[in-house]
């Protein structure tokens, strides 16, 4: 399929390293994926956390059915070509009030992926905005990675509050501003971050990671990733396969097995103990 983004918007993403807002979800639909997220939040005793927040496209239908949403990947085919793998996908909820916040970091700094050709997609299913604790980011700084420093900070959502060990100008950064139903696109290595939320009302919304077919684990071995669109024939990734039903045995161990291997190469690095259940940073 041909992309939805206009060649103006390609060049603003590749000057700048995100793209926002852009309409993806009807009302019905953010309706319907709220209640399917509160069913599952019951379903697991209160949260969606933890291991269960990794990858829940493996484990939930509703979601494996998110990552494919055509007016999804026909913007994210315009940033990284038509053969398009969903490598990460998780939820980020931050209560009403809740004191989370999240430090200037990239996103690539630990993943071990052999290129920065990544995006993700943030889906947003409330408001975000800066009361509620929406992303902040920096135009132009996703040109090279930089070093971060991990501060295991109290209140910092990230898994091992990774900072960026440079001085990052604040007064550059721009508040990304999204409805419900729609998203924006970020390079794997924009600086961004986010404050508390401040609202009487949760912050919620899904980040979305894809890869170009090309695009490889440097741990050695194949990584794994979901195939939603085009085709794959590098021999790179294993497939990973959708569930067949909420929390099905055999999704179950299927992803038990896919989130194991891709823990080792996240936390490469990290001091034993300290890592939080959130192999991917968080925003």
């Amino acid at each position: 399929m041909a992309s939805s983004l206009s060649p103006a918007a390609q060049a603003d993403y590749i000057e700048k390293g995100y793209l926002f807002p852009l309409d993806v979800l009807s009302a019905a639909e953010v309706a319907a994926a709220r209640a399917d997220l509160d069913r599952t939040e019951a379903m697991l005793g209160g949260k969606l956390d933890g291991r269960n927040n990794q990858k829940p496209n493996l484990l939930f239908p509703w979601v494996d059915q998110l990552i494919r949403h055509p007016k999804i990947l026909d913007a994210v085919e315009g940033v990284i070509g038509p053969d398009i793998l969903c490598w990460g996908c998780q939820f980020f909820i931050k209560r009403a009030r809740d004191p989370g916040f999240v430090s200037w970091h990239q996103d690539g700094t630990y993943w071990g992926l052999s290129s920065a050709d990544v995006v993700t997609a943030w889906v947003a299913l409330t408001p975000a905005n800066p009361t509620s604790g929406g992303m902040r980011m920096v135009a132009g700084t996703h040109k090279a990675p930089v070093a971060h420093t991990d501060t295991y900070a109290a209140d910092n959502l990230l898994s091992r509050g990774q900072e960026i060990a440079v001085k990052v100008n604040e007064d550059e950064a721009i508040d990304i501003v999204l409805e419900p139903g729609q998203m924006s696109l970020h390079h794997v290595l924009i600086f961004h971050g986010s404050p508390p939320n401040k609202a009487d009302y949760p912050r919620i919304g899904c980040a979305i990671r894809y890869v170009p077919a090309h695009v490889h684990s440097l741990a050695g071995g194949t990584g794994s990733a979901t195939l939603v669109r085009g085709s794959d024939t590098t021999g790179h990734w294993q497939h990973e396969r959708a569930p067949a039903s909420d929390m099905h045995p055999d999704a179950v161990r299927h992803h038990a097995e896919v989130l194991d291997r891709q823990l080792k190469v996240l936390y490469q690095g990290a001091e034993a103990g300290k890592g939080k259940l959130a192999p991917q940073t968080a925003m």
